[in-house]
This record gives C-alpha cells, sequence and structure tokens, in this order.
C-alpha cells in the first residue's frame, strides 16, 4: 500500500457535483492499494499515519501528530498511485490491485484508520471520478510505502 499524505487546512471531494467529504485542517490521504497488500499493511500504515508528526509546535517545528492538533483526516482512493510509465507514454497499472480486492482493502483502511483516531473519517467514493480540491498546508506532502518483503 501507498499513502501519499498532504498536510491540508481544507480539502474536500466531489463526485457528480456532490461533496463526498470534507475536512478542515489535518491530513488528505490518498490511498494507494498494489496487488499482494495485505489488511496487515493497511493497519501497520494507520499506525504511522496517526503517529506522524506533520504538524508544527509552539516553535514551528514538526512535532505534533494529527491528534494532537485536532485535526481530521480525508481518504481518497487512487489506484494511479500505482501506475508507471516505464514503456512509451501511456501509463500501464499492472501493478494495482485489481477492483474487488482494493475495494474491500480500501475499507479495511478506514475502518482501521478510524479506530486508531477514535473518530470518523471523511472519505472519497470508490472507483468514482472525484473532483478533490485541497489548500496545503506549508506545503507538507509525503510519501508513505508500507513495508513489503518484496520491495
Amino acid at each position: 500500500m501507498r499513502l501519499v499524505l498532504q498536510r491540508v487546512s481544507s480539502a474536500s471531494v466531489t463526485v457528480a457535483g456532490r461533496e463526498t467529504g470534507a475536512i478542515g485542517r489535518g491530513l488528505l490521504v490518498l490511498l494507494g492499494i498494489e496487488k499482494g497488500d495485505t489488511p496487515g499493511a493497511g493497519a501497520w500504515l494507520a499506525r504511522k499515519l496517526v503517529a506522524a508528526r506533520l504538524f508544527p509546535d509552539d516553535s514551528g517545528k514538526l512535532n505534533r501528530n494529527i491528534r494532537e492538533i485536532g485535526g481530521r483526516a480525508l481518504v481518497v482512493s487512487q489506484f494511479t498511485l500505482f501506475g508507471t510509465l516505464d514503456k512509451g507514454t501511456r501509463p500501464d497499472f499492472h501493478r494495482a490491485a485489481p477492483p474487488e480486492l482494493a475495494r474491500a482493502l480500501y475499507e479495511t483502511f478506514l475502518g482501521q484508520l478510524e479506530a486508531e483516531l477514535g473518530e470518523p473519517v471523511a472519505r472519497g467514493e470508490f472507483g468514482a471520478d472525484m473532483q478533490v480540491a485541497l489548500v496545503n498546508d506549508g506545503p507538507v506532502t509525503l510519501i508513505l510505502d508500507s513495508p513489503r518483503s518484496d520491495r
């Protein structure tokens, strides 16, 4: 699994003109699921995400996590995180998990993250054409991959 974490002042997701999720200060989380991923990878990422010190303390150092600042999370599934342009100019998504597996792991990850945060997580709509709006704060953007034995 791969997460792209973006610290935001605000973020929202819209599907067919309907807002499916929105947050104020917190993290926009783009979630990519790869063939071979497991629920254990999602649990590891959820713990790491909640503990990540991506928010400044009073002296401006990145010493606070999402819970400490009372932030929220917005999770958007994004299979293109495992796309490549290794051959030619058209993206190849052969590393991305098939939709049936990805949907189940996406839902599992949402539950794991909600358990870690102790509150509901805003979300996009799996498999939909989504419009994501955000105000990137900092900007602070990190990529976090789950541990895998074959990487």
